[in-house]
């Protein structure tokens, strides 16, 4: 029987770093974000639907989506974010489950399902253990802030857009605190790993 893992977290919590560590180890990873942008890719079903829903104005020349013309318009407002989520979450799930399909058919016994807004998106169901990586608010904001090139008020209006950590953490099965040394990271994910092997 396959386990199917849903790692999540919150903007700059380290949930990718989390991610690449149980990739390296042999895990099959699903990812969320590359379903996001394979959805919209030109000429796409997704793509047309922005178009509609948004105008071209969000589309470089090239007919690819202007990702940052989009996030700056649903940053800050939530019905037009709901607009675009409505359009987009469904696409997303379905390319991620074809994928776990395929993955089930190799033969794997364990499945990650990297959903950052796995909580938002109301996607539990797709998962039978949820993996929150977590760090404090004031680590947040200054990675984010260092990351992205942001603004505190920026960071924070990002941050705003999503589940607040602690609610998440309150919400996993498993919490992996990334506050401290990579090192420290490490071993939390080593632990998470041995519970999947004695699992299967």
């Amino acid at each position: 029987m396959t386990t199917i893992i849903g790692l999540t977290g919150g903007i700059a919590s380290g949930k990718s770093t989390v991610s690449k560590m149980l990739q390296r180890a042999g895990y099959p990873v699903v990812d969320a974000d590359i379903a996001a942008r394979e959805v919209v890719k030109k000429d796409s079903l997704g793509a047309q639907q922005i178009k509609e829903a948004f105008g071209s104005g969000v589309f470089q020349a090239d007919g690819e989506l202007d990702r940052s013309k989009l996030g700056n318009i649903i940053f800050h407002d939530a019905e037009k974010r709901e607009k675009l989520n409505a359009i987009v979450h469904p696409l997303v799930k379905q390319w991620m489950l074809a994928e776990q399909e395929q993955h089930m058919a190799n033969g794997a016994k364990t499945i990650i399902l990297d959903i950052p807004l796995l909580f938002e998106s109301h996607l539990e169901d797709m998962v039978q253990q949820i993996v929150v990586v977590s760090v404090d608010e004031n680590t947040q904001i200054s990675r984010l802030m260092e990351r992205n090139k942001l603004t505190k008020t920026d960071a924070q209006a990002r941050m705003a857009s999503q589940m607040p950590l602690h609610e998440k953490v309150r919400r996993a099965d498993v919490v992996i605190d990334n506050a401290g040394s990579l090192a420290e990271t490490e071993q939390q994910v080593e632990a998470l790993m041995q519970t999947f092997e004695s699992r299967s």
